[in-house]
Order: C-alpha cells, then structure tokens, then sequence
C-alpha cells in the first residue's frame, strides 16, 4: 500500500514537470542527438534503465510505448544515419532492447520495481531530513520539495539500483561460469582418468600370457640352477695321492 501511494505520488510530480520536459526536449532532438544521448559516456550503466532509454513514462500505456519505439528507433535507424552507421546501428539496437525488455511482463515488472525503490529511497530521505532540521529547530524547507530537484534524485537514485543490480547479475554470472568451467575440468580429469584405468587393465589382460610364460621361464631357470648347485655341493673332494720317496 505504501509502495502504491508513494508512487502515485510520484507520477503526480513525474507528469507535471518532468515528461513534459521530455516530451518538449524530444520535439526538438534529432537523430543525431539521440545517437549522442544513447551512446554518452556511461551509457552501459543509463542504458539499463529502459524508459530512460525510451524517453518514456514509466506508467505509459503499450500503445504509447509502441508509438515513442516507433518515433525513437526511426530517428537512430542506420538506414537514416548514413553517414554515421555504425554507431546508428548501437543505438538502435539499445532501442530495440529496451522496447522488447517492456514488453516481456515479468522484466516490465522488474524494471518498474527499481524505479518505486528509487522513488521510495528518495521519499525517505526526504523525510528523515526534514525530522532531522524540526528537531534542531529549522525551517523544514528542503531542496527535493522542488518537483525538479526531487525528480533529479530520483533519477540519480533510480540510475545507482539499476547500475548494483547490474553489477551483482554479472557477479553472479561470473561465479556460475567459474562453477560450470570447474565442474567441466573436473568431468575431463574424471573420464580421463577413467581412459587411463581402462587402457591399463586392456594391457594388463593382454600381457597376461606374456608375464606367466616370463614368470615359468624364470622359475625353471631358478631349478635347474638350484639343482646344480646341490649336485655341485654333494659331490666327493678330489684324494690327493701321497707322493713316495
């Protein structure tokens, strides 16, 4: 309910001040404005943000996101920026991948979830402030009670969630990469290993005959050399003939 209220609050200050702001800015910005605002330095992190990508009203209806998709990737659309193509091309398609992220319902949802928090974040500030300058006696007059001032932090919060989340998704897939690289090393070293015992058992059993044969050789050996030994070990000394004078 709170989330609710404090976003209709929200709006009410986002429709009287800022997207008319948009909607007169848009007016005028031509396609390689768009091109510039689209790809500005740190576009990777505004970029995440897709109804900052759009220019368009978080609460816009789908035939108004539809209608700014159609506007907006029209103005970047390389076929329209011939001389400058390439970066036509990145443009457009952060356009496109902000429409299509809108239209899924559960990233639409997501999305939408970031900016309340950030409204929400903004709401409390401000009132922790103010409760803050009542009890050291002053006025309470701060400067996000300006709808642009408050629409200014809004934006700037909305921008930092949406840059963590960003960070912690990639953090994430970072470790779930790391985890599948090391499960798939292990599953080789496994198999691998798994090969080695098998080609050693295949020698072992085909060698089988060879090592019996050695073995018998080498026993027969030790008896013939055995009963040499005794037969040279019974045998009587030699009489050595007395010699007479």
């Amino acid at each position: 309910m709170c989330r609710m209220n404090c976003f209709k609050t929200f709006t009410r200050r986002y429709d009287t001040s800022y997207v008319k702001q948009i909607e007169k800015r848009d007016s005028v910005l031509t396609s390689k404005q768009q091109i510039e605002r689209l790809l500005r330095p740190g576009a990777s992190y505004f970029n995440l943000n897709p109804f900052e990508v759009l220019q368009i009203d978080p609460e816009a209806t789908d035939d108004e996101l539809k209608k700014r998709f159609r506007a907006l990737s029209i103005l970047v659309h390389p076929d329209k920026n011939q001389d400058d193509q390439l970066r036509a091309q990145k443009s457009f398609e952060a356009v496109d991948k902000a429409y299509k992220s809108l239209l899924e319902p559960e990233q639409r949802k997501r999305a939408l979830d970031v900016v309340h928090a950030g409204q929400e974040y903004v709401e409390h500030n401000v009132k922790e402030k103010k409760k803050q300058l009542k009890k050291d006696g002053k006025s309470l007059d701060v400067e996000e009670d300006d709808p642009d001032m408050f629409k200014q932090a809004v934006y700037k919060q909305t921008m930092k969630l949406f840059a963590e989340l960003e960070i912690k998704r990639k953090e994430r897939e970072a470790k779930d990469m790391h985890e599948r690289k090391r499960a798939r090393e292990e599953e080789i070293e496994t198999a691998e290993k798994a090969k080695r015992d098998r080609e050693w058992q295949k020698n072992f059993e085909e060698t089988r005959d060879g090592r019996v044969d050695s073995w018998r050789s080498f026993q027969a050996k030790g008896k013939k050399s055995k009963e040499k030994k005794n037969r040279s070990f019974l045998k009587p000394p030699k009489v050595k003939m007395e010699q007479r004078e």
